[in-house]
């Protein structure tokens, strides 16, 4: 357990480091000139690195198991990120730093998740990993205050120098406490990058994988981006009234990695927990796009509402990993893992080349109503497909 502690921990960073870029904007476009463009390239940079890091971490996870790869590449990437990013004189050298600080997070969730698959029974899969995402998503909450208070009381430098250092410090930890698990091999079928082919032609993924690149996509996408501009636009909302509203989404996104996590056992089901949670956020979806202009505590449990049932995640990844041969386990997460990463950041692309071409001043809301059915349809098409998928009892694996 003091491996599974040692790897939230670096998970705590890795839900930091993809959101803490808001908080230092001011100072990065003072201090350095960084455009708006820059620091959202720099976002998206670490989303990509993030992403196709995924191929690397799941042949890394299997030939040399989780503890070297998760803590090498939090070494050399984190800390070494954030070290580049403390002495950056460039919005170039931000950018670089992001992307190398999401090569380091990379490995860290599914080296977790490596370890749930090989040491615990497949029937406790979903509850630990969809814990294991609610603490690290609780380390997302608490980040972004104690970064403000620590910037404007040392300064943006020393923090991310100081972060740097506790991200090798984390890593040390990994590579200290995590034991790896006796791992299965497998020669032919599976070795390299043709474990990710074999994967691909099971055939049950395919109905599984749609739903699994869009469902948490509507949650991180309005709760990351778009809740800020809607309120503003649309309610003329303060500051603080966004940052209440983002805060209640952000715990209703907690609440419900906790509350998933022991359902599929509890009810003897994956399928339908995903279908029936993930047909709530379609719902509140649907109600947002109808109705953009409703009172501002409806909009606030609609919010409310998509965090909580998008919150899917881990019971979705322990039903399509119950279909992993054991050998390709590593790949397999990771494989499932680039596909929920990978649509966050094509959606968001896409939700907003939506907004930049029918936003409209004069009716604000019209523009947020077509954001939120994009986000409604997307969940409506990928239950209807997921409505075909085979379903696995808690214990039941390939």
């Amino acid at each position: 357990m003091a491996g599974i502690a040692a790897l939230a921990a670096a998970y705590v960073f890795s839900q930091f480091y993809r959101s803490f870029l808001a908080v230092l904007t001011p100072v990065l476009i003072d201090e350095l000139g960084a455009g708006k463009a820059e620091l959202s390239l720099a976002s998206g940079v670490w989303f990509l690195t993030f992403a196709l890091m995924q191929f690397i971490v799941g042949i890394s996870l299997d030939r040399f198991g989780p503890k070297r790869t998760a803590a090498i590449l939090f070494a050399a990437g984190a800390g070494g990120g954030a070290f580049l990013f403390a002495a950056a004189t460039s919005p170039i050298e931000i950018i670089i730093a992001m992307g190398m600080i999401g090569v380091g997070c990379s490995p860290v969730l599914m080296a977790a998740f490596f370890i749930f698959a090989y040491e615990f029974s497949p029937a406790r899969f979903a509850v630990l990993s969809s814990w294991f995402v609610a603490l690290g998503t609780a380390g997302n909450v608490i980040g972004a205050k104690p970064l403000a208070i620590a910037v404007d009381s040392v300064g943006w430098r020393e923090t991310m120098l100081g972060l740097g250092v506790i991200s090798l410090v984390t890593a040390i930890a990994i590579y200290r406490l995590v034991k790896d698990p006796p791992i299965e091999r497998e020669e032919g079928s599976g070795t390299g990058l043709s474990g990710y082919l074999h994967l691909l032609k099971i055939p049950a993924l395919w109905l599984i994988i749609p739903l699994i690149a869009v469902n948490y996509a509507p949650a991180a996408g309005i709760r990351g981006l778009w809740v800020g501009p809607y309120l503003a636009d649309v309610y003329g909302a303060s500051t603080q009234v966004i940052g209440n509203v983002s805060l209640f989404m952000a715990v209703s996104m907690i609440l419900g990695s906790v509350l998933y996590g022991p359902l599929d056992a509890l009810l003897k089901t994956r399928k339908w927990v995903c279908f029936v949670g993930n047909s709530g956020s379609f719902l509140a979806l649907v109600a947002l796009a109808a109705f953009p202009m409703q009172p501002l505590w409806q909009v606030t449990i609609l919010m409310f509402a998509v965090g909580i049932f998008g919150a899917s995640y881990g019971v979705l990844m322990a039903h399509a990993r119950s279909f992993f041969p054991m050998h390709l386990t590593g790949r397999g997460v990771t494989l499932m893992n680039f596909f929920t990463i990978g649509g966050v950041g094509l959606i968001q692309f896409l939700t907003g080349q939506i907004a930049d071409a029918s936003f409209d001043p004069a009716q604000p809301q019209q523009t947020y109503s077509v954001l939120f059915a994009t986000y409604g349809v997307l969940i409506g098409v990928t239950l209807v497909i997921y409505l075909f998928s085979a379903d696995r009892k808690p214990g039941e694996h390939h």
